[in-house]
């Protein structure tokens, strides 16, 4: 594998995540969003990832060939039910009291939060490795 493509890879790593953290961050920003332009409350979001190209990871190392990074291919709406909040003052609020709220669990955007924080400096980490490889065999033609 070639730093080009080792740079490449990396490089995918770093806007799927930065896509990933803008979603989740956009999750957190509606958490308490009870009215959208859809009607109802927000629905959280999630980003769907794949690799780049069709071969499995296997393939690709025995190969040494079409290594490939990853992308995101869709922000999908997660499914899961939204809350009922005993709230009667709310505007939202129907005829018993009850207002629904968002889907989103805070602790688990936190989570996906650091996860993502987390790959996004694994990438950084790698791309910064390969560079000081790259320099290091330049250093070697001199």
């Amino acid at each position: 594998m070639d730093f080009l493509t080792s740079f490449h890879i990396s490089g995918t790593g770093l806007t799927a995540q930065r896509t990933r953290m803008n979603v989740i961050s956009m999750n957190l920003a509606n958490a308490e969003t009870t009215r959208t332009a859809k009607g109802g409350p927000y629905r959280s979001k999630v980003a769907v990832m794949e690799q780049e190209s069709g071969k499995d990871f296997d393939a690709v190392l025995a190969t040494q060939s079409d290594a490939s990074g990853v992308r995101v291919t869709e922000i999908v709406e997660d499914k899961t039910p939204f809350s009922r909040v005993y709230n009667p003052s709310h505007p939202d609020a129907d005829d018993t009291g009850f207002v629904m709220m968002p889907n989103i669990n805070l602790i688990v955007e936190m989570t996906n939060m650091m996860l993502a924080r987390r790959a996004y400096e694994a990438n950084i980490t790698a791309i910064n490795a390969a560079k000081g490889m790259a320099l290091k065999a330049l250093e070697l033609g001199k």
